[in-house]
């Protein structure tokens, strides 16, 4: 357990925040601004802040009370950059054994053989990195970050500088950093569909304090959290594959619910998680008919909340999870909501991009 409390003061701006962030991926999510980075560089020794402590079971990173600040290169941290940072006049073998150069002989490591295969770099060794693409290269610094023995695992934003073709290729890379290494990662992100997709647990961030903490089905869920906005705004859903269908479709079972989706190139039996976007969603009060409209969701109201606008933000539970919709003001009272009434959520299956469907790993425990 990854224990965080940091205070430190710039000009403009101040951070107060404190966290535990257990087993798996945790991401460290909200604006621009909001002191992810800064975290980030107190726990990696890049920052010394005014006050603070870094624990990791009895591994005392810093304690500024006590007067503990182990240097960075102390610290046995992987740090994975927006961009791959490789030492371009090595081969990718190469960039992989530099994260081993330095690790204690006594660490525990990572086979190279098994991080090679688990990243899908077999092919890549031979090269430089002038001769890779953007998510090739980070592939290979994610696997020199394991090489190097680490006790802990920094990510921030690492694909921030990728376009959208490239960070659909990474995406399932840090899905199985997740699920098969055992190595705590903490993760930089402001994009909600990442957070839908990797995190087990969420410590939401606004203007330097921590709002809110737990697995990203809860902390996306809540109306009254939105870290990044509420064009941003979505629920996330687990839901097993039943059945991939003739005409392109692939049937979910969402605890009881069906969901159709855009073709899933996974196994049957496989859990995925599903980010539905609020804007996505729209409400009924009864169960429609003659829609194009596949994926039709009963619910019950949990809360309406109205925006700074003329927006409002519906959170309905349903069999298959919480589901948010975005809608306008003017059509929650037209539709006459309120805790406690039935309502049915209507998604276009096509509305569910390929970017919010990702492997159901574990969402741990609210802290």
């Amino acid at each position: 357990m990854l224990e965080v409390a940091v205070r430190h003061a710039f000009d403009g701006f101040s951070l107060d925040a404190a966290f535990r962030a257990p087993p798996g991926v945790t991401v460290l999510f909200g604006r621009s601004g909001s002191g992810k980075t800064t975290i980030v560089n107190a726990v990696a020794g890049l920052l010394i802040p005014d006050t603070g402590r870094v624990t990791s079971g009895d591994w005392t990173l810093l304690d500024t009370d006590a007067g503990v600040r182990l240097k960075p290169h102390e610290r046995r941290l992987g740090y994975i950059f927006q961009e791959g940072r490789l030492f371009p006049h090595l081969t990718v073998k190469q960039n992989l054994d530099y994260g081993g150069w330095f690790a204690p002989k006594y660490a525990p490591r990572e086979d190279l053989h098994k991080v090679v295969d688990l990243l899908g770099i077999g092919h890549l060794l031979d090269r430089r990195p002038g001769a890779l693409s953007g998510g090739e290269k980070q592939r290979v610094a994610i696997g020199r970050a394991l090489l190097s023995a680490p006790r802990l695992i920094l990510a921030d934003e690492p694909l921030a500088a990728l376009d959208e073709a490239r960070k659909a290729e990474i995406l399932p890379y840090f899905e199985r950093l997740r699920d098969e290494v055992n190595v705590p990662v903490l993760y930089v992100s402001h994009s909600a569909s990442e957070v839908a997709r990797l995190a087990t647990t969420v410590v939401a961030l606004d203007a330097g304090r921590v709002i809110a903490q737990g697995p990203a089905s809860e902390i996306l869920s809540d109306p009254a959290i939105l870290p990044v906005g509420a064009r941003e705004a979505g629920a996330v859903l687990t839901a097993r594959i039943v059945r991939h269908h003739d005409d392109g479709l692939t049937e979910l079972d969402a605890h009881g619910l069906t969901l159709l989706l855009p073709r899933v190139t996974t196994a049957i039996g496989a859990q995925l998680r599903v980010r539905i976007a609020a804007h996505d969603v729209i409400l009924s009060r009864h169960r429609p008919e003659g829609l194009s409209a596949l994926n039709i969701l009963p619910g019950v109201v949990h809360e309406v909340r109205p925006g700074g606008g003329p927006g409002a933000i519906v959170a309905l539970d349903t069999k298959a999870g919480r589901v948010l919709a975005r809608i306008t003001q003017r059509s929650a009272k037209a539709l006459g909501l309120a805790p406690g009434e039935p309502i049915h959520a209507i998604v276009k299956s096509v509305s569910i991009a390929p970017a919010d469907i990702g492997a159901g790993g574990a969402q741990g425990p609210s802290n």
